[in-house]
């Protein structure tokens, strides 16, 4: 298992080792304690969720405030998604960034998205199948999101925005401005 370090530090990349041969392959997909070991904390996820979407759908940008912030680690199962990560955390040096990365069936590559960032992805091909883990559970009263096209953020998605297919609830989100963040520098852990 390779862990790679984005351009926003705390945004990890992990390559699982493909055992294959002529029968098909063998990946471990998660591994507790090599993952605490890269990041030097612990991450206890309680929650696996799962979905599946065709072509053009987007979802996001999501995530959940203190005390029910998430952590993510997120993978594509068949298919093709771009997968975005936001810093949301007021007063980071990276705040309004984003990393930007395909997941695929193929590739088997994850992305770890701590809690303090907003997630979303597109969907690049026709049944795709997305897994992800999370480190809290679902508070709908903590719910919150970002709009998806906010011209601040500058998110090239891949593909045309006509061709986007959208819940209700993505095409209501505020913009980064307008938006309930986190704050750089709190320990989203404790």
């Amino acid at each position: 298992m390779k862990f790679i370090r984005t351009e926003i530090p705390e945004v990890v990349i992990i390559e699982p080792t493909v055992h294959g041969d002529e029968r098909g392959y063998f990946i471990e997909t998660f591994r507790q304690d090599k993952l605490e070991a890269f990041l030097g904390f612990k991450v206890n996820f309680c929650q696996d969720n799962e979905s599946r979407s065709s072509k053009g759908v987007l979802r996001g940008l999501h995530y959940q405030l203190a005390p029910a912030a998430q952590t993510k680690l997120v993978r594509v199962i068949s298919g093709r998604v771009l997968d975005v990560a936001v810093d949301i955390r007021k007063g980071s040096p990276t705040f309004g960034k984003y990393v930007a990365v395909e997941l695929s069936g193929e590739n088997k590559r994850q992305m770890f998205v701590p809690r303090g960032f907003a997630h979303g992805f597109v969907v690049l091909e026709d049944d795709t199948v997305f897994a992800y883990k999370v480190d809290n559970y679902y508070s709908p009263e903590n719910d919150r999101g970002i709009a998806f096209d906010d011209a601040a953020l500058g998110i090239d998605w891949k593909i045309v925005k006509e061709e986007f297919q959208l819940s209700d609830k993505d095409t209501e989100q505020p913009m980064l401005k307008d938006a309930e963040l986190f704050d750089y520098g709190t320990d989203l852990y404790a």
